[in-house]
């Protein structure tokens, strides 16, 4: 922090921190990964947010209004004077003075929550109910983005519709404590186009409906989802890691809220439980479907993404990644014992030198960031591919990812980077070659699992369903000798868009699927290396 910090500034910004980790939930934990010199002023932000609603929810009924009332008065005075002799508004005071934060947000923030102090909420329409998460959350990102240090002019704009999105989380999570108290903040348009009345939903029957209900809600989350998906790369890198986690918390939310449909209003969504499942992924395999032991990728669209939202293609990249993180989730949720994933071709060298140079850092980074998950989820990561040739922060980045997790068991991450899958067979041929030559082996007597222990993976299993997305109907150059009798699922999705759902589509397209393997009946493939 710059500027004079005296000790009762300093005791401020711990107790905004100590406020705000008892309220944040998951998104405390996030916080973690800001910058040093950032973390406090984000806690200033935080904790101020959390006390005010406090102030708004607690106390004696006949009284919130008005000690509400004079906080709101007492914290915009002392926002615009610059000083303040409050515990906990010194920091955020402080705050807003150094990084010269718009106070008019701030005020939009406090009148929003008046109006929820003042009245139970009742939304029209989806539209009322927008501008109430603008209100109270949506201000609060907003407020924080300077913080970030963005670089491109829409992330204010989209940092305040992640607010609202983790807002919309929030009354997810507290169903249960607000329909017990006869507050309602589901749109009113939706309920009567299900015919369902607050009675409904508080004794959850029908079940049909409030299962349909909830959907609308998630469906309504992906959308915002889809649009702030691109923030994360809009903010200084050494934020970034910040952003990639809330976006991907609150996609994980949601996929839970969808999962439990209208046991949601009973049960709410329990913040402890999530992050222990994002910790180690509970095993949900499809009801009735098969799934595939190897699960290959190919991971296509980052650029077009891009351009379809005016990005530079780095940040396609970017949310590449966050896209195969989630990809890993799914796979552990599902039991999938192999995922083989197809980062960079041998042809990608084609690209220019300034798209490489920003794709490797953000491939470095994205793993670095990754590796002490993926151990702590038991992943196994093993890289196929040229070792000689990548730029040395990501060879580093993969060498040491793949080391620490040589021993896990769990899920076989096969990351091919820099790979053909020539290049692959004319080694393979190569080495036989050689051995022919030197009499180790003769030529009649080379069958498949002598090619198969030259490829770069010799354990390799054959590939069950391969899936490739954007839309692009072919393998290009990726594993010929283990796609022999695999399923293929053209995805339309750009990579960064595929998520839970759209395996889950493949899985069913596969399941649907009767392998026959050359015969006339459906069996099961000989391996990869047998005679």
């Amino acid at each position: 922090m710059s500027g004079i910090i005296t000790p009762e500034l300093r005791e401020s910004y711990d107790l905004c921190e100590r406020v705000s980790k008892g309220r944040l939930g998951p998104l405390w934990a996030a916080t973690e990964l800001l910058p040093a010199e950032v973390r406090p002023h984000f806690c200033a932000v935080g904790g101020f947010a959390v006390w005010t609603d406090g102030v708004a929810d607690e106390g004696e009924p006949a009284d919130r209004e008005r000690v509400l009332a004079q906080w709101c008065t007492d914290s915009l005075a002392e926002a615009r004077a610059g000083r303040s002799e409050h515990p906990l508004r010194r920091a955020l005071v402080h705050t807003v003075r150094e990084w010269d934060l718009d106070v008019q947000i701030v005020e939009e923030f406090l009148e929003a929550t008046r109006a929820d102090c003042a009245a139970p909420p009742a939304f029209a329409t989806f539209a009322d109910q927008r501008r109430f998460l603008r209100g109270v959350a949506g201000t609060i990102a907003e407020l924080v983005t300077p913080l970030l240090r963005p670089d491109h002019r829409e992330a204010t704009r989209l940092m305040s519709l992640l607010g609202e999105l983790c807002q919309l989380a929030d009354i997810a999570q507290d169903f249960p404590v607000d329909l017990a108290a006869g507050r309602c903040y589901l749109p009113r348009e939706d309920l009567e186009r299900l015919g369902l009345d607050l009675g409904d939903i508080q004794r959850g029957e029908p079940r049909d409906a409030l299962d349909e209900l909830i959907g609308i809600q998630a469906a309504r989350a992906r959308n915002l989802l889809e649009q702030v998906t691109p923030v994360a790369g809009m903010v200084d890198v050494s934020c970034q890691p910040f952003v990639h986690a809330v976006v991907l918390g609150a996609e994980f939310h949601w996929r839970e809220v969808e999962r439990l449909g209208a046991r949601v209003l009973a049960e709410g969504v329990d913040s402890e439980a999530l992050r222990e499942a994002a910790l180690r992924p509970r095993r949900e395999p499809p009801g009735g479907l098969e799934v595939p032991a190897h699960v290959a990728v190919i991971m296509d669209g980052n650029r077009r993404w891009a351009a379809q939202r005016g990005l530079p293609a780095p940040q396609g990249h970017s949310a590449g990644m966050r896209s195969a993180l989630r990809l890993i989730v799914s796979a552990l949720r599902l039991g999938i014992a192999h995922l083989s994933v197809f980062g960079f071709s041998t042809e990608n060298w084609s690209r220019s030198p300034e798209e490489l140079a920003r794709l490797f850092d953000t491939a470095s980074e994205g793993i670095t960031r990754a590796t002490e998950w993926l151990h702590e989820r038991g992943v196994r990561v093993r890289w196929c591919g040229h070792r000689d040739r990548l730029d040395e922060s990501v060879a580093s980045a993969l060498a040491i990812v793949e080391n620490l997790t040589s021993n896990n068991t769990v899920l076989t991450l096969n990351v091919f980077a820099d790979y053909g899958g020539h290049d692959e067979l004319v080694s393979a041929a190569r080495a036989l070659a050689a051995e022919a030559v030197a009499g180790t082996i003769r030529p009649e007597d080379i069958g498949p699992a002598d090619i198969a222990r030259n490829c770069c993976a010799p354990d390799l299993p054959q590939v069950d369903l391969l899936i490739r997305t954007s839309g692009e109907q072919r393998i290009s150059n990726f594993l010929p000798w283990h796609l022999a009798y695999a399923e293929l699922v053209f995805e339309p999705a750009p990579w960064p868009d595929f998520g839970h759902r759209h395996l889950l589509a493949a899985l069913a397209d596969y399941a649907g699927r009767q392998r026959r393997f050359g015969s006339d009946s459906p069996g099961v493939p000989e391996p990869a290396g047998s005679g």
